[in-house]
């Protein structure tokens, strides 16, 4: 099992403390200090301190903790904080891999982008690129198709993108699939494919049409609803979307990235779902760990869990 924690070359993101079930974030200009449940320990900060530098606050509402409501509140701000504001991405690694994010204050107590994920955008990137490279090597000028599902604001779809992939970007969210798109312009990219659906219900249908996918990525939620009402439950459908993921990824050459925020799931858990879903035998790699954020006094906040294959 690895950790996995984002580069300090990322200069509009920075994790300044955490504790005391918080966390306080700069993005770009300004600091947002929100609730993180994973924060056990205390603050190495005084209160005064992270009052002095924040610039919104959220404040947990009543359904706070509660299943469909988790994140739900209200922000408090202060004087400077904009509605909106962009920050950009640009990889130490990778000089193509580079993009631009709208963000914004949601009720839900999120920003529009999940800063811990910049290690998968990496690993998308760099995938992507390494397949494109082997088919320009054997004569073959198209693109990889990379499906993106669970998209939310798109940061993995540019990464992609980036690399020259043929991206199709899923979500049943509406909003969410504008915000993306003009996370896309704002980066000068183009030519994304957008689909607002259940994410089960499409993966389903692409394998009944036999099409196959060189790259592709999840970020499911806990809970969640399709745009036609369809209920989302990550323990119950899990499995079963990672065995219709096995039927359209491209077993030749091909690369899959799952990523899980549920309290209750292991790196473990991954690995095994992917590995019996997908029933894998053979393949170049296949890791599994979690992703990180490092505060400014070096303690470690656990995010998230993640299994990636390269076949």
């Amino acid at each position: 099992m690895i950790l996995e924690s984002l580069s300090s070359q990322w200069k509009d993101y920075e994790l300044i403390d955490s504790g005391g079930f918080e966390k306080l974030e700069r993005f770009g200009k300004y600091v947002v200090r929100r609730p993180e449940p994973k924060a056990l320990w205390g603050k190495t900060l005084s209160e005064k301190e992270w009052s002095a530098r924040q610039d919104t606050c959220f404040e947990p509402g009543a359904g706070f903790g509660k299943a469909g409501k988790e994140d739900s509140g209200t922000w408090r701000n202060g004087d400077r904080m904009p509605g909106q504001w962009e920050i950009a991405y640009k990889s130490a690694q990778f000089e193509k891999l580079a993009f631009r994010l709208r963000l914004g204050l949601t009720s839900f107590k999120h920003v529009g982008v999940f800063p811990e994920h910049a290690p998968n955008w990496e690993f998308i990137f760099k995938q992507t690129s390494d397949i494109i490279a082997r088919r320009k090597e054997r004569g073959d000028s198209t693109p990889a198709k990379v499906l993106n599902l669970f998209a939310y604001t798109g940061a993995a779809s540019l990464a992609a993108k980036c690399a020259g992939a043929d991206v199709t970007h899923l979500d049943s969210v509406r909003q969410v699939v504008t915000w993306a798109r003009d996370n896309m312009e704002r980066s000068g990219l183009a030519n994304i494919r957008w689909v607002i659906e259940d994410a089960l219900k499409f993966v389903k249908r692409e394998a009944r049409r036999g099409n196959k996918y060189q790259g592709i990525i999840l970020d499911p939620p806990a809970y969640g609803h399709g745009p036609d009402g369809e209920k989302w439950k990550l323990d119950d459908l899990l499995f079963e979307m990672m065995k219709g993921v096995g039927e359209i990824l491209d077993r030749d050459r091909a690369f899959m990235l799952l990523n899980l925020y549920s309290n209750g799931y292991s790196a473990v858990l991954a690995d095994t779902i992917v590995r019996e879903a997908l029933q894998i035998r053979e393949c170049r790699s296949i890791d599994y760990g979690e992703l990180v954020l490092r505060d400014g006094f070096g303690k470690n906040l656990p995010l998230s869990v993640f299994s990636r294959v390269v076949i």
